[in-house]
C-alpha cells in the first residue's frame, strides 16, 4: 500500500513502485507484488489501484488543513479501513508526511489493539518529514511506529541517529539525478532575449497567495527589460485556468519542466521541491512563500532553520535569495531578479555553488536502493 498526496510524491512512488517491481525476483518465494492506495495519475500509471486521486486534495498550512478538516478524515479513514480490509505487507508514504505519519501511527495502533491478529506491515516513510526543520519531538513518534524511513538528503541519517538510533534510516540519494541522467532534453541554444521563469507552485493556494506578487514583479522587470520573456510553468490545466483568472496574460506551459528550465536565464520559485529541481539545472533562481497569518504566526514560532529554500540550507548560506510572507512584494522579487539578470559573473558563481551542492547528493539509483531497503524488510 502506497500514499503520496502531491504531484512530487506521485512521481517519485511511481518510480519507485517500477524498482520494487524490478527487484521482486529475490522474494522467497518469488513473487509478484501488488499494488494500491492513494496518490496521482503517474501512480495509476505504473499500476497502482488507487482508491481515489489524493494530488486533488493537495494543501499546505494550518489554515488550509483547518477548512478541510472534515474531508481529510474521511479519506484517512477510508485509507484505514482500506488497509485494515486487504492487509498489506507493507504501508509506504511517500512524503506528505503530515497525513502518512498519522497513517502510519494508525496503522501501528491497530497492531498494538489487535495483538491476536496476523497481520502485522512493515511501515516505511519514503523522504524524511522536515522534522530538523520544526518540531524535532516528531522523530520519536517515527521511532516509535516505523520500521525503515528512507533519506534523500545526506545530512538527515546523522540527525536521527544522534536522537532517535533505534529507527533504521537509509540514505538512498536523491530521485532527480536519475531523471536529469534519463531525460531526453538538451540544454537549448539561448538566444540574445532572456527569459524569466516562474514557477508558482503546485496548490491552489499557492497560486492565489504568489501569483499576484510575481505578475506584479514581472511588470517591473519588463518596464526595465522591455525585451525579456516571460513564461509560466504549471502542473495542470486546471492550475492554468485559475492562472487565467488571475490575470496572467503570459505564456503557460503545463508540465515539462525540464525544458522550461534548460532555456531559461532565472526562475522565481515558490520554496518547495522545485527549488531543487532549479539547482539540479544550475537556474540562479529568487524564492518566495506567501501563506495565511495564521500559519506565518505559527511558523514562525516552531521553525528553527534559516531559510526555507532547500539549496540554501544544504550550501549553509543563502545561495538563492528568499522572500517570507510581507517580504514577498513586487518590488523585492522584482529587485532580486534584474540583480542577476544584469550580472553575468553572479549567475555563473550561483552555478558553480549549484554543482557543488548537488555533488553532496550520491549517485544515481535512487528509488533502485529505496527498493532494495523495502524488501529488505521481508
Amino acid at each position: 500500500m502506497l500514499i503520496a498526496g502531491e504531484t512530487s510524491g506521485d512521481l517519485l512512488a511511481a518510480e519507485l513502485v517500477a524498482a520494487l517491481r524490478e527487484q521482486s525476483s529475490i522474494l522467497q518465494p518469488p513473487a509478484s507484488p501488488q499494488f494500491f492506495g492513494a496518490g496521482g495519475a503517474k501512480m495509476s500509471t505504473a499500476g497502482v489501484a488507487l482508491a481515489f486521486d489524493m494530488t486533488q486534495h493537495a494543501v499546505i498550512g494550518i489554515t488550509d488543513v483547518l477548512k478541510n478538516i472534515f474531508k481529510f478524515r474521511r479519506l484517512f479513514n477510508q485509507l484505514l479501513a482500506l488497509a485494515i480490509e486487504r492487509q498489506p505487507d507493507f504501508v509506504i508514504g511517500v512524503d506528505y508526511g503530515g497525513f502518512n505519519l498519522r497513517f502510519g501511527h494508525a496503522v501501528k495502533q491497530y497492531i498494538r489493539d489487535n495483538p491476536f491478529s496476523k497481520w502485522n506491515p512493515k511501515i516505511i516513510q519514503f523522504v524524511s518529514p522536515q522534522v530538523w526543520a520544526s518540531r524535532p519531538g516528531r522523530a520519536n513518534k517515527l521511532a516509535a511506529d516505523y520500521d525503515l524511513l528512507l533519506s534523500i538528503f545526506p545530512f538527515e541519517k546523522a540527525w536521527y541517529a544522534q536522537r532517535v538510533p533505534q529507527l533504521r534510516v537509509e540514505f538512498v540519494g536523491h530521485p532527480m539525478l536519475d531523471r536529469i541522467q534519463n531525460s531526453e532534453f538538451r540544454i537549448q541554444n539561448k538566444n540574445s532575449v532572456p527569459m524569466v521563469l516562474l514557477l508558482p507552485g503546485s496548490r491552489k493556494s499557492e497560486l492565489q497567495r504568489h501569483l499576484p506578487a510575481m505578475l506584479g514583479a514581472v511588470k517591473l522587470i519588463q518596464e526595465k527589460t522591455p525585451d525579456v520573456r516571460v513564461k509560466m510553468v504549471l502542473p495542470n490545466p486546471a492550475l492554468m485556468q485559475m492562472a487565467n483568472s488571475l490575470g496572467a496574460n503570459i505564456e503557460i506551459q503545463i508540465g515539462e519542466l525540464p525544458w522550461a528550465l534548460a532555456e531559461c536565464d532565472v526562475a522565481i520559485a515558490s520554496t518547495g521541491t522545485v527549488t531543487m529541481e532549479c539547482a539540479f539545472h544550475g537556474v540562479p533562481t529568487v524564492t518566495l512563500y506567501k501563506t495565511s497569518a495564521l500559519t506565518y504566526q505559527i511558523a514562525k514560532r516552531i521553525v528553527t532553520v534559516k531559510s526555507l529554500t532547500m539549496p540554501n540550507l544544504l550550501a549553509g548560506e543563502d545561495v538563492f535569495p528568499e522572500f517570507i510572507q510581507h517580504a514577498a512584494t513586487p518590488e523585492n522579487l522584482a529587485h532580486a531578479t534584474l540583480a542577476l539578470l544584469q550580472d553575468d559573473a553572479r549567475r555563473e558563481k550561483i552555478k558553480t555553488q549549484l554543482a557543488q551542492i548537488i555533488s553532496t547528493l550520491g549517485e544515481p539509483g535512487a528509488a533502485k536502493r529505496a527498493a532494495a531497503a523495502i524488501l529488505s524488510l521481508a
